[in-house]
């Protein structure tokens, strides 16, 4: 005879609910992974060894093996769902669209062309497709990046960004970026005219105390003047400047900004450190020199406190900057340099 306080059902219902609520569904291998597992298993013969081969664990090759088994030799997964077998006849199409827009297209694009083709599939199954479509294409017409390992005295990458408003009007920022030693120079001009390109050009290379052997910059009107042939031509005024300096201007790849990712990361941070917005908490410039003086625009991965200062040998590689006459108006304008501790303008009238 049980006790009337005694009742199995209740410690054990219980302990199977708190054990159900944390079951978690295993992690699906993708069909490249599995396929990886399946061939390591074909080559060995073993679960363990071909877990071991593969980097996973043998209970994944067994549930591997026989999903295979029971989809008749084939290798069941997300790639056989039923969804993706009504886009199968169109998979060609798709590979075209994806080929002839360098992976540009949009899901909805492809999906109204394969209407009108006959497809009825949903959009869903379409876009899961094009994806696939885009990584493949990706994976064999993708670029390839690696490091870039600058030498002294060779590269300087110069934009633009949209500046502070100054006294009404929307100023510009001249943003140079000294690939070796990263240093970066931040001029604030009036408009991106031809004198005021020069003036920036010119404050930036009478700071680093030297010219570099080439300049890259955006294909700006001031600088290329038209493409023939995928051939850029410069423009004259620009070519006689590059001449009076000393220097090559060279200009990246029409809307390829990963080309100058320095210059690029310089206009984020000078935007970021200069123009007044809610997150800084920076005061209106009421004038040009409302912000006169040197301050930091500071980077990551300085090389050493040595290299930080800019001296000739680092930007000069052999080659002075001549004084130009004609850029005396450019004492007008404020420089921001970079400051190897990383201090902000005004940093100091803070506090």
């Amino acid at each position: 005879m049980f006790s009337p306080r005694f009742c199995p059902e209740r410690p054990v219902a219980r302990r199977a609910s708190s054990t159900t609520r944390h079951v978690r569904r295993p992690r699906l291998k993708r069909p490249e992974e599995a396929m990886e597992i399946l061939e390591a298993y074909d080559l060995t013969g073993s679960l363990r060894a071909a877990a071991a081969l593969a980097g996973c664990d043998h209970k994944t090759v067994a549930r591997l093996v026989a999903a295979r088994e029971a989809a008749g030799g084939g290798v069941s997964g997300r790639a056989a769902r039923p969804a993706l077998v009504m886009v199968e006849p169109f998979a060609g199409k798709v590979a075209e669209l994806v080929e002839d827009s360098h992976a540009r297209i949009r899901a909805d694009k492809a999906h109204g062309v394969l209407v009108a083709m006959g497809y009825e599939g949903s959009y869903r199954t379409t876009r899961r497709a094009v994806a696939e479509a885009k990584r493949r294409w990706r994976q064999k017409h993708g670029r390839r990046t690696r490091p870039w390992i600058p030498q002294p005295g060779k590269w300087l990458q110069w934009d633009y960004g949209d500046g502070p408003e100054v006294a009404g009007v929307r100023a510009v920022l001249f943003c140079a970026w000294l690939a070796w030693s990263r240093y970066r120079v931040v001029v604030p001009l009036r408009d991106k005219t031809m004198p005021s390109v020069v003036i920036g050009l010119d404050r930036t290379l009478r700071y680093l105390d030297g010219c570099p052997t080439y300049c890259l910059t955006d294909n700006e009107k001031t600088v290329t003047v038209e493409h023939v042939c995928g051939i850029a031509v410069r423009n004259p005024t620009i070519v006689e400047v590059s001449r009076y300096y000393g220097l090559t201007i060279a200009t990246c790849e029409p809307a390829d900004p990963q080309s100058k990712g320095g210059s690029e990361a310089t206009v984020k941070i000078a935007k970021a450190d200069l123009v007044p917005t809610d997150h800084n908490l920076r005061d209106q410039y009421a004038d040009w020199q409302a912000r006169a003086g040197v301050s930091g625009v500071h980077g990551r991965g300085q090389r050493s406190s040595a290299s930080r200062d800019p001296p000739a040998a680092a930007g000069a590689a052999g080659r002075g900057a001549r004084a130009s006459a004609s850029c005396a108006q450019a004492a007008a304008h404020v420089v921001f340099r970079a400051d190897p501790q990383g201090r902000s303008p005004g940093d100091d009238q803070r506090g």
